[in-house]
């Protein structure tokens, strides 16, 4: 076989390679300052992948006033002393960290300013700053940081600091390169599954097959005597009587331990395994029962049929409804989805008898932390946490039943261990997104003005229903309505947690009522957000009117809405979620007698975007998101039991199936930002479904709607 390389005649680009400062001076929490000038700006948050790592330095480094090309970047331990909310989740990293991160910025460029105005023995204020230096206009004096560094560390923390005004941004705004970039396409080891330590065992857990089931017995005579194995036990993750925090979340806390030397010698031994499963003894309030997909769709349409719990009324809907010339009703339902991370479900612990260490990729790391310590009942300050990069999370990284379940295997074999789930343990260990069911139904009249709207939403664990959010506010005559049902299969949150249906269901319903009405959908829908904006119904509506409209009329100008295209088919859609807004128009084409995405519009508005770049990638991912998990995701149960537990079963979308091109277009204030990880991922389900329509002839009411093609 001949191998050959086409870029092996090219010459390499040497890069400037920061150098490390000899001696560095911790001004803050958020960073320390080398005598060379070189600043290296912790990063608190978890990164899943939603860029933190680079967007949370740039908002220190703005007020810092620092240049970008002298600034290292350090992923931060646990720390609550120092750190607020160190969490991935609900969108909020950015939001949450926005006063913060710039105060420390702020505060480390005064302190330095004072060193400096010390040193010349000039007014405080007459001292300017300039892409890490300091300037003396009037004698002519400059000083780089990291010659006032030592001092700087010496001056006592200013009560107030001034922050920049947002026309005067340097990097904020601009876009910045990934600061893993390099590690993550070399190779370098970044990850969770990357980490070892000598002396390191590899473990591997056993769980039930099926929801409902638990641990009766196990027999490992077998692969007790297998090369490589260390020990083989059964374990409880958590102590009888724990009150578990929502981050506790486990379907199985049975389990099989199984230690080794290697992966590969774990897992043979796992498989010749022997146990023996019986069924759980419900107790009161907690269902036992081995559920399947049709039993619990067929639960869920049962109580969309009945009154639900009033969450929200405006009006009179059933007079409203009543008089009505022409209704709409229409049913919306979705399957459980698994969260299906690259990287599965792994953590490193090496735990003795008065500390634990525990490194790995998590979501939560504050709240397991307080888990694993009671576990363990160590004191909280004798838990160490360290957070790798995680090979993705959606959610199922606020969940980390892994790391206890590590910690404890660390105990029992008083060895540093690496706890590793296959894909298979991943799949079906439960913490699923939600099966939800959703009943839609509006009235209009004889002028097909929209004069009453219901919704009655529910689901297995959970309800998506969000009462407040338009059309609520639009409507005269409103009701909400939700149920919910137990279920011993886990549920937890995923991207975008209740929104990843809702929008979708909600967004298809009205475009059906605007062709009811005989409007344009998009117009519809600005018609209905002028009522929201100009005279509002009642007064706890959770989104702005005028910033939802403005989405819709970006996307509508950046996509050309109303001009046709001979053989391209549009669907529009938008939505209001972890305080940013959204909005897609989307092209399908048929081709091949198949539906083929030919190109999708965005509009977001999430306050000032950090980092255009990062933002665009994460609205690109969430968009082919959507439609993966829209149009081909699903999660069935049998008996209780699974059917999907790797890639050749469980359905994702396709490189050839994404779309030919995207286009995202971001609204520009100078509103503090808001969310981005997860706002792109909800709405393009519904302009999808709504393009296909037009496409197809054809309405789709149930996910994966490729069942329905």
């Amino acid at each position: 076989m001949l191998g050959f390389n086409w870029l092996a005649a090219c010459t390499s680009n040497t890069t400037k390679v920061l150098k490390m400062s000899e001696d560095w001076y911790r001004i803050n929490a958020y960073l320390k300052l080398g005598v060379n000038g070189i600043a290296t700006i912790m990063s608190p948050n978890p990164e899943i992948g939603q860029n933190v790592k680079t967007s949370m330095p740039m908002i220190v480094a703005e007020e810092l006033d620092i240049n970008w090309d002298n600034v290292l970047v350090e992923q931060a331990r646990l720390n609550t002393d120092l750190f607020t909310r160190q969490l991935a989740g609900g969108s909020q990293s950015i939001r949450q960290g926005w006063n913060g991160l710039r105060l420390a910025g702020a505060t480390a460029r005064r302190m330095l300013m004072e060193a400096a105005a010390q040193k010349w023995e000039v007014p405080v204020d007459e001292i300017t700053t300039d892409l890490g230096v300091l300037y003396h206009n009037k004698s002519g004096k400059k000083a780089g940081y990291g010659e006032m560094a030592s001092a700087a560390a010496k001056i006592k923390v200013p009560d107030k600091v001034q922050l920049k005004d947002v026309k005067d941004f340097k990097i904020i705004g601009t876009s910045r390169k990934n600061v893993d970039g390099p590690a993550i396409v070399t190779g370098k080891p970044l990850f969770g599954l990357d980490h070892k330590k000598d002396g390191m065992f590899i473990a591997m857990i056993v769980h039930p097959p099926a929801f409902g089931l638990k641990l009766k017995s196990v027999d490992d005579s077998a692969a007790r005597s297998m090369p490589g194995i260390k020990d083989i036990f059964t374990f409880h993750t958590y102590n009888e009587g724990y009150q578990k925090q929502w981050s506790d979340t486990s379907a199985f806390t049975d389990l099989v331990a199984i230690v080794g030397n290697s992966t590969w010698e774990v897992i043979n031994a796992k498989d010749a395994l022997q146990p023996e499963w019986e069924p759980i003894k419900g107790t009161p309030g907690t269902p036992s029962r081995r559920e399947s997909t049709d039993s619990y769709m067929s639960m869920m349409k049962t109580m969309s049929a009945k009154q639900g719990n009033v969450r929200r009324k405006d009006g009179n809907p059933e007079a409203a409804f009543k008089k009505a010339a022409k209704i709409i009703e229409r049913n919306y339902t979705a399957p459980f989805l698994a969260h299906n991370t690259l990287e599965p479900m792994n953590f490193f612990a090496d735990v003795t008898d008065d500390k634990a260490e525990l490194i790995g990729p998590i979501q939560s790391p504050e709240f397991m932390e307080k888990t694993v310590a009671a576990r363990l009942g160590l004191p909280l300050e004798k838990v160490d946490v360290q957070m790798t990069r995680a090979g993705g999370g959606f959610g199922r990284r606020l969940y980390g039943h892994f790391m206890v379940e590590a910690a404890i295997i660390s105990r029992r074999i008083k060895a540093p261990v690496k706890l590793i789930y296959k894909r298979e343990d991943d799949m079906t260990f439960g913490n699923y997104r939600p099966a939800y069911h959703a009943y839609y139904r509006a009235g209009l009249d004889s002028d097909n003005n929209l004069i009453a709207f219901q919704v009655r939403a529910g689901g297995m664990a959970e309800s998506p229903l969000e009462a407040n959010r338009f059309p609520a506010g639009a409507v005269d005559n409103y009701l909400a309505e939700d149920w919910v049902i137990d279920t011993n299969v886990t549920t937890a949150a995923f991207r975008a947690p209740s929104s990843n249906f809702i929008a979708s269901a909600e967004q298809s319903f009205l475009d059906e009522v605007a062709e009811a009405a005989g409007k344009d959908p998009l117009e519809f829908r600005l018609e209905l957000l002028n009522r929201a904006k100009t005279n509002p119904v009642g007064t706890h509506n959770d989104y702005e009117a005028s910033r939802y409209a403005g989405v819709l009329e970006l996307v509508k100008e950046k996509s050309g809405w109303g001009k046709e295209q001979p053989g391209i088919n549009r669907g529009v859609a938008a939505y209001f979620c972890h305080n940013s807004y959204a909005a897609n128009v989307l092209d399908i084409a048929i081709e091949n007698d198949k539906p083929v995405v030919k190109k999708v519009y965005g509009a977001i508005d999430c306050g000032i975007v950090i980092n255009p770049d990062a933002a665009v990638n994460m609205a690109e991912g969430g968009i082919v998101d959507g439609l993966g998990h829209s149009m081909y995701s699903e999660l069935t149960i049998t008996d209780g039991e699974p059917d999907q537990n790797n890639f050749d079963m469980y359905r994702l979308i396709r490189q050839s199936e994404a779309p030919e091109s995207i286009e995202i277009h971001f609204v520009k204030n100078e509103i503090d930002p808001t969310g981005m990880g997860e706002p792109p991922f909800p709405p393009v389900m519904g302009a999808l479904a709504n393009a296909l329509y037009r496409a197809t002839g054809k309405r789709y009411y149930h996910q994966p709607f490729s069942t329905d093609l």
